[in-house]
């Protein structure tokens, strides 16, 4: 499903205008990040969580010439579902 899918959806099931769902939809997303960035985690109960982790540095290999190379550490953004969407996902 993308983004024109879910305000389709929600508009339909609501039965608000599609620009009136837009507007919605993207100001949970601006939300979102808002927290991710500065708490660092979101949680949406029986959905899931969002949370930043720390990566670190390592030494990989590059696979076509078997050459060492360092990786840099990164922040990346994780998601663990809630019980919930979980139990939904496994049936």
């Amino acid at each position: 499903m993308k983004k024109k899918d879910l305000v389709n959806f929600v508009s339909k099931k609501s039965g608000l205008s599609k620009d009136k769902v837009l507007y919605a939809v993207n100001s949970f997303l601006e939300g979102l990040k808002n927290g991710i960035i500065e708490d660092g985690k979101v949680t949406l109960v029986g959905f899931g969580t969002f949370e930043v982790r720390k990566r670190k540095a390592r030494r990989g290999r590059n696979p076509k010439t078997g050459v060492q190379i360092n990786i840099p550490a990164k922040r990346y953004v994780r998601f663990k579902e809630g019980k919930a969407l979980k139990s939904l996902v496994e049936k």
